[in-house]
């Protein structure tokens, strides 16, 4: 049974070419946006690229390129010689899963939907479908594992990240956000909403 889910996550696809993540494998999907060229690698150029592309400015890009590509690269890419260009493998993605957090991605990437519901079940005391920032703060604080520094970092980095893009105007993270960051649909919607304003501006 184990083996058999493995090699289902690791059952990468190609069409025309291009590298297309397992359907089944939330982590993957959540990652390969930011795969630029489709080539299944990830580069810290292309996390930049990414993170420009949603709409985050040139510092916050620039750190976390280094901060995903230098944290990721190595876990991702197993028995490979070590790479000064930090390439993040994506079918391996599953590989660099941090401790310290939610528990909604499995240890193979897939989605686990009793996880997810729980972080609301849980925290989202003021709305039950959004996060306040107060309310954020507790779940990382819940989350957190003794003497994991690297995990609690990632874990606070990510999940305030994510709060400062998408809160809402009475500062509310919601539910379906955060159901949309898992699959990585969030992203590809915040980049074509953004690509859509600027083409509004030059008419």
């Amino acid at each position: 049974m184990g083996s058999s889910s493995v090699s289902e996550t690791q059952n990468i696809q190609e069409v025309s070419g291009k590298f297309v993540p397992n359907e089944h494998d939330a982590l993957q999907r959540h990652v390969a946006f930011f795969d630029r060229n489709h080539d299944g690698i990830v580069y810290p150029w292309e996390t930049f690229l990414g993170f420009r592309a949603i709409g985050c400015g040139l510092l916050l890009s620039s750190f976390s390129a280094i901060f995903i590509n230098f944290g990721l690269s190595r876990q991702t890419r197993p028995g490979k010689s070590f790479s000064l260009l930090f390439p993040i493998e994506v079918r391996n993605i599953h590989k660099a899963k941090h401790g310290s957090d939610s528990g909604v991605y499995d240890s193979e990437g897939r989605f686990v939907p009793c996880k997810f519901e729980e972080i609301f079940i849980k925290h989202a005391h003021t709305n039950p479908n959004a996060l306040t920032s107060n309310e954020l703060n507790g779940l990382l604080k819940a989350n957190r594992e003794p003497n994991d520094r690297r995990g609690w970092l990632a874990a606070w980095t990510e999940w305030k990240i994510l709060y400062l893009l998408c809160k809402d105007k009475h500062g509310l993270l919601h539910k379906e956000t955060i159901r949309a960051v898992y699959d990585g649909s969030l992203f590809e919607r915040m980049e074509k909403e953004r690509s859509a304003a600027a083409a509004k501006k030059k008419e």
